[in-house]
C-alpha cells in the first residue's frame, strides 16, 4: 500500500514516515500541499495522511481539490488540539478518519490498517461487481434481443465510472429503468437514486427544486431548504426530459457538472456536491442545439456517453419476455395468477406498440384487472390506434380508420381502431359492445394524448400546446390514464 504524507512539519513527516515504513508500507512525503496534489494526480496512492492546518492550503481545501481532480484514495486528516471541527468537516465531505496530534504509534498503525482493510474490501466489491456486469440487473431490464443485450453490456461498463450519461429514445422505451440499472451496477448503488422530470415542474419553481433556496429568497420561502442535488449527494440523479429544461437554468446545470458546486437560490456561497448525473430525453437534442433551444456546451457535457434505447417495434424478441415480466408483476399486485392464451400472445407479438413498453405494461394490467376469465384472450385486450388493430372487438370495418381526432374517415384501411371494446364503422361512429359514453370519451381522450406525445417526440410541454390544454391538465390526464 502506497501512502502520501502531507504536512508542513518536517519533523512529523520524518517520524511518521519511519513508523509507516517499518510497518511495511511504501511512503512518500510532501511539505507543500500544491506539490502533494501534483504527485497525487500522477502517482497511485491508496492512502493520504493530510494535516488540517497548513500555511498555504488547509486540509479541507486539499481534500476538495484532490476529489475534483479525480482522486479516489482514502484520506485521513491529522489535527492538533482545537482543530477537531475542521477535521470533522473534512470527514463530512468524504475523509475516511482523523488522527489527533500528538498521536501514539499504535494509534497510527491501527487507523492505517483499518483504512487498508476498507480499501481492500472496496476493491474486492468493485471486482465482483465488474465480473457480474449486467447480470446484476436481469430482474430489472428485459434484454432478449441482441440490441438490448449490447446496450446493457455497454451500460454495465459505463456504470463503473461517474461519467455523465445521456439516455435517448422514444417515450416509453424504458429510459428511467435503464438509469436505475446503471445506478445499481455502479459503486454508488448503496446511496440514493433520485429522478426528477424537468417538464413536470413549473419553470419558476424548478431552480429552487434543483438547487434549493435560503430563507427570504422569494415570497413564501420561510426557511432554508436543500434542493435535489444536495439530497442526491453521493448518489445518482436522473434528469428526465432534459430537453425541456429552461434555457436560463441550462447554464447553472452546466456549472454544477463542470465544478461540482451548487448555489442555493438567494445564497452567496456555493456548496460542493458529488452527484452522478444521468440525463434522459425523447427529443432530438442535436436539433434543439441547432435551433438555439438548447446550449451546445451543455449538450456536449451531457453527451459524454450516449445510450439509445430502441423502440419496441425494433426489438420484437423482447415482447414475449416483457409480457412474462409484467404478468408476474401484475399477478403479485392483484393476488392471482395472470396467464395469456397463445392466440393472444401471437396478437400482442404482431402489434407495433407505438407507446412502447409503457403501452404494453398498461395494456396487460388493464386486461388483467377487467377480465373475468382465468386466462387472458384476444378479446380482453384493448390496444391503441396503431398497429394490427386486432384487439378485443376493435377491428375497423366498412370504410374507416381512426384519424388523429379519433373519428373514422372514409376509404381507410381498417387498421388499429381497437379501443373501448368497440370498433370504428364506416360512418365514423363507434359501434359494437361498448356504448357507455364515459368509457368511449375516456378511450378517445387517452388515444388522442398518446398521438400528441408521439407527434411531439415525447415532449409534454409541446403536446399540451398541441392539445390546447395547460401543462398541469396534461399531467393530470397522464396520471389518470397511467401514461407517465
Amino acid at each position: 500500500m502506497r501512502i502520501l504524507i502531507v504536512d508542513d512539519d518536517a519533523g512529523l513527516r520524518h517520524s511518521l514516515g519511519l513508523l509507516l515504513t517499518e510497518s511495511g508500507y511504501e511512503v512518500a512525503a510532501e511539505g507543500d500541499p500544491e506539490r502533494a496534489l501534483v504527485r497525487a494526480g500522477t502517482e497511485p496512492f491508496e492512502l493520504i495522511l493530510c494535516d488540517v492546518r497548513m500555511p498555504h492550503m488547509d486540509g479541507l481545501t486539499f481534500l476538495r481539490r484532490y476529489r475534483a481532480d479525480g482522486g479516489d484514495g482514502l484520506l485521513i486528516m491529522m489535527s492538533a488540539f482545537g482543530n477537531e471541527d475542521a477535521a470533522l468537516a473534512a470527514m463530512r465531505e468524504g475523509a475516511y478518519d482523523y488522527l489527533h496530534k500528538p498521536f501514539r504509534p499504535d494509534e497510527v498503525t491501527l487507523t492505517v490498517r483499518k483504512a487498508e482493510e476498507r480499501e481492500r474490501l472496496r476493491l474486492e466489491v468493485a471486482s465482483l461487481r465488474a465480473s457480474l456486469g449486467s447480470e446484476q440487473v436481469r430482474d430489472m431490464v428485459v434484454a432478449e434481443s441482441r440490441s438490448m443485450r449490447n446496450l446493457l453490456e455497454l451500460a454495465s461498463r459505463v456504470a463503473a465510472h461517474s461519467t455523465t450519461v445521456l439516455l435517448t429514445g422514444e417515450s416509453g422505451t424504458g429510459k428511467e429503468v435503464l438509469a436505475r440499472a446503471i445506478h445499481r451496477m455502479s459503486p454508488r448503488s448503496g446511496a440514493t437514486f433520485t429522478a426528477i422530470n424537468c417538464a413536470a415542474i413549473p419553470e419558476h419553481l424548478l431552480e429552487s427544486e434543483l438547487f434549493g433556496h435560503v430563507r427570504g429568497a422569494f415570497t413564501g420561502a420561510a426557511g432554508d431548504r436543500e434542493g435535489i442535488f444536495e439530497a442526491a449527494d453521493g448518489g445518482t440523479l436522473l434528469l428526465d426530459e432534459i430537453g425541456d429544461l429552461p434555457v436560463a437554468l441550462q447554464a447553472k446545470l452546466l456549472r454544477v457538472l463542470e465544478e461540482g458546486e451548487i448555489r442555493r437560490l438567494g445564497a452567496h456561497d456555493s456548496r460542493k456536491v458529488d452527484v452522478r448525473v444521468i440525463a434522459a430525453t425523447a427529443k432530438p437534442l442535436d436539433r434543439a442545439v441547432e435551433s438555439g433551444e438548447f446550449r451546445d456546451d451543455l449538450y456536449y457535457r451531457l453527451n459524454v456517453v450516449n445510450l439509445h434505447l430502441p423502440p419496441l417495434r425494433d426489438r420484437r424478441e423482447d415482447v414475449g419476455a416483457l409480457i412474462a415480466h409484467f404478468a408476474r408483476q401484475t399477478a403479485q399486485r392483484l393476488g392471482h395468477t395472470v396467464s395469456i392464451t397463445p392466440r393472444a400472445l401471437a396478437m400482442l407479438a404482431d402489434y407495433s406498440w407505438p407507446g412502447n413498453i409503457r403501452e404494453l405494461r398498461n395494456a396487460l394490467e388493464r386486461a388483467a384487472v377487467l377480465s373475468e376469465a382465468g386466462r387472458l384472450d384476444v378479446a380482453d385486450f384493448t390496444l391503441g390506434m396503431h398497429g394490427s388493430g386486432a384487439a378485443g372487438n376493435g377491428s375497423a370495418n366498412g370504410n374507416g380508420h381512426a384519424n388523429g381526432n379519433g373519428h373514422a374517415n372514409g376509404n381507410g384501411n381498417g387498421n388499429g381502431n381497437g379501443y373501448a371494446n368497440g370498433h370504428a364503422s364506416g360512418n365514423g361512429h363507434v359501434a359494437g359492445s361498448g356504448f357507455a359514453l364515459k368509457s368511449q370519451v375516456e378511450a378517445l381522450e387517452r388515444v388522442t394524448i398518446e398521438r400528441a406525445l408521439q407527434a411531439t417526440k415525447g415532449s409534454r410541454r409541446d403536446a399540451a400546446q398541441l392539445l390546447g390544454v395547460s401543462l398541469r391538465t396534461l399531467f393530470y390526464k397522464l396520471r389518470r390514464y397511467q401514461l407517465e
